[in-house]
């Protein structure tokens, strides 16, 4: 197939109404295979619907975030993977373990993460996504390239990984999809849209509309909390695996299972606008309900009149900084920063606080967690005080 070729999404659709009705299914886990293989069978049997079959182009895309071992809770848990592709190849089919990671190599992430390891011997293809399609998921972002592997897959199955975020407060099922956009043009996708959260959210959402997962099972056995998703974040043992046929109504119940405002994450909302989500969802298992989740701060990008916007950014809202205690130097966070607004002066990070977009990138890639959120005692105050006088 041409690269040239453009695909029009499919999602929302102006002045019709479309009807989603989604089920969750929820189950009690924990990683030792002989335990887990059972639970993931179940629900991929639930999920399937007779979709796999001999011959049948399987794409499985875990989160693969990071080279980083399973206990960090960084990525995809490998056991997770084995039992879905044991699943795939008694169907009579080969399943492709498919991914773009942000920072290091897709292989070296295999061995450090223990894939490779856990799926040795069996019928499996791994193939770091490379050939890009054109798509175009409507306004403001029109035609984007996805990874051409994940369009023409028969069955795409998605395992993301349960962790916070801290631009996006979680990376879900909608998030984990972002990952089917090739490597080093995701920074330019965090450029485009800037200091706005709401923008990033609605691509995020029409990727997921364009991709359309059928089968999406999520890892939340040992979660990740706090400054994730990268190894800034905390691992959390929740020792539950969710699936459904729809990732963003997975998304809502993770949201309903730590009590969150509805509305409050931003891709669940712009799902429901876009109609990809709609009516009641049915959950099938026992919701647990989590008061004490740690989830990162989330200050505004931007407050207060216009004109005070630059001088705001650069010395008032939250920013990154980072450890010199932790931080190697490597240059993962320069190399990816989407704003070029981190350099290397002498033997220290500095920010260009004007240029930072607030996407967190460099918290995301930083592997050795040494990059943390920051606001300062007068940002704070000057955001309270400009929101009470508005």
């Amino acid at each position: 197939m041409s690269d040239e070729k453009i695909i029009v999404y499919a999602g929302h659709l102006k002045n019709a109404i479309i009807i989603v009705m989604s089920s969750v299914y929820i189950r009690n886990a924990v990683y030792d295979y002989a335990s887990l293989r059972p639970v993931i069978f179940e629900l991929m049997e639930i999920l399937d619907r007779d979709l796999i079959k001999t011959q049948t182009r399987v794409l499985i895309k875990p989160n693969l975030l990071a080279a980083s071992p399973p206990d960090q809770a960084v990525i995809t848990h490998p056991n997770i993977i084995k039992a879905v592709a044991a699943y795939v190849i008694e169907k009579g089919a080969v399943p492709v373990i498919s991914d773009s990671p942000a920072v290091s190599s897709f292989e070296r992430i295999l061995q450090i993460g223990g894939i490779a390891e856990a799926l040795k011997g069996m019928n499996v293809q791994f193939a770091e996504f490379k050939r890009p399609l054109k798509v175009d998921v409507g306004r403001p972002f029109n035609s984007i390239e996805i990874s051409a592997e994940a369009m023409e897959a028969d069955v795409l199955i998605n395992l993301p990984k349960l962790k916070t975020h801290t631009q996006m407060l979680l990376t879900l099922g909608v998030k984990n999809l972002f990952g089917c956009i090739l490597g080093r043009t995701k920074p330019e996708w965090h450029l485009r849209a800037g200091v706005d959260r709401e923008m990033f959210a609605t691509l995020l959402v029409r990727i997921f509309g364009a991709l359309k997962p059928q089968i999406n099972i999520l890892d939340g056995i040992l979660a990740m909390q706090g400054e994730g998703p990268g190894k800034s974040g905390e691992p959390r043992e929740l020792g539950i695996v969710m699936g459904s046929d729809n990732a963003a109504a997975l998304d809502i119940t993770v949201s309903k299972m730590f009590g969150m405002q509805e509305g409050s994450l931003l891709t669940s909302r712009i799902a429901e606008k876009e109609g990809l989500v709609s009516g009641p969802i049915t959950i099938e298992g026992e919701l647990p309900l989590i008061n004490d989740f740690k989830f990162p701060e989330m200050a505004e990008m931007v407050f207060g009149p216009a004109f005070f916007h630059n001088m705001i950014r650069k010395h008032l809202v939250q920013r990154p900084v980072c450890s010199d205690k932790l931080c190697r130097l490597c240059g993962e966070c320069w190399d990816y920063c989407p704003a070029k607004a981190i350099k290397r002066k002498q033997n220290k990070l500095v920010f260009d606080y004007e240029k930072c977009i607030r996407c967190y990138c460099c918290l995301e890639v930083c592997p050795y967690g040494a990059l943390k959120t920051y606001e300062t005692v007068p940002g704070k105050l000057a955001r309270k005080i400009l929101k009470f006088e508005s």
